[in-house]
């Protein structure tokens, strides 16, 4: 006769800590956003306000990229092209047309969402390495095209374009504001809609699309959803470059800009909203704060880039320590 082990009993853990708590309730939220509402008052400089101004609007680029990638799965190494088609619209509308460029942000989510039926239709139906390519392609397509149109300036692209609120207000700080807000609504909206129910159906297509579809789940429209609101995301960061710059160009929506946008997604943790917010951050920011290293600054990027991916291998802030 065997004796039976005697039951184990639980072992109590301390709990969460106060840090953890905080990182894992919606005040981290409000704090971030305090912290970019004190910013200026920290640094107000005219350089200082143009780099952050340029992080928020990474920060926007990245968050529509990681409805793509992080909450749907589909890897898109094309994403500049709803960069490069919502900053062309708005600028073509403000210098031809003359709108104002706040009277050009619906057409620019028109013409986004077009842009992402049109070019996510045919190549949503493709899986890993051949969506990517094909993504890449469109991507190089819509670049090479606003390189030859007459209308976009060809090489020299449009300039001239007005600020957000016209020639009336000029004031760094006050555009910089603007642009916080745009951008934390902007986040705060793809957080709740990773958190909806299509949101659920964006994760169940990444993690078996198979099992998914054979769940009910009618794949190629919502990976199609997942694509046309991530253009409209990069679209109308387009919006708030162009204003920010006043001038676009070609050279401004390379494959580059579409690499460290992805590279901001995987290193903050994809499908996690406030982790890809941190990575874009730090990609934005870090070269700016390397500057002194001079030749070197990019160097120590990509070293810094390597030792944080070999040490948080699931990203800086991945899913799982995202609030509920």
């Amino acid at each position: 006769m065997t004796v039976a082990d005697p039951p184990v009993k639980p072992v109590k853990g301390r709990g969460p800590t106060f840090i953890t708590r905080f990182l894992q309730s919606r005040h981290l939220g409000w704090a971030g956003l305090a912290v970019g509402l004190l910013a200026p008052f920290v640094i107000a400089t005219p350089y200082a306000m143009s780099v952050m101004t340029s992080a928020l609007v990474f920060v926007m680029l990245a968050v529509g990229l990681n409805i793509v990638v992080g909450y749907c799965g589909l890897l898109d190494l094309g994403y500049a092209a709803f960069f490069a088609v919502g900053a062309y619209t708005s600028g073509v509308l403000s210098t031809r047309l003359h709108w104002p460029l706040v009277a050009t942000v619906p057409f620019v989510i028109i013409v986004t969402l077009v842009a992402g039926i049109v070019i996510g239709g045919p190549t949503l139906r493709l899986r890993s390495d051949y969506l990517a390519i094909v993504t890449l392609g469109f991507g190089e397509i819509i670049r090479i095209i606003a390189n030859n149109l007459d209308v976009t300036g060809g090489p020299d692209g449009i300039y001239g374009i007005p600020g957000l609120f016209g020639d009336a207000v000029t004031d760094p700080v006050v555009f910089y504001y603007a642009v916080l807000v745009v951008v934390a609504v902007a986040v705060l909206l793809a957080g709740r809609l990773g958190a909806s129910r299509i949101g659920r159906a964006w994760r169940f297509v990444r993690e078996d699309e198979d099992a998914a579809e054979a769940m009910g789940v009618h794949t190629y429209k919502v990976k199609l959803a997942a694509y046309m609101a991530g253009a409209v995301w990069g679209g109308l960061a387009g919006v708030l470059f162009a204003s920010q710059l006043s001038a676009i160009s070609p050279a401004s929506f390379t494959f580059l800009q579409s690499a460290l946008v992805l590279m901001a997604v995987v290193l903050g943790g994809m499908g996690s909203t406030p982790g890809v917010v941190l990575g874009a951050i730090v990609v934005s920011l870090l070269p700016e704060i390397l500057r002194g290293l001079a030749d070197y600054r990019f160097f120590a990027f990509g070293v810094l880039l390597i030792i944080a991916m070999i040490a948080r291998p699931q990203g800086l802030w991945p899913h799982r320590s995202r609030e509920r």
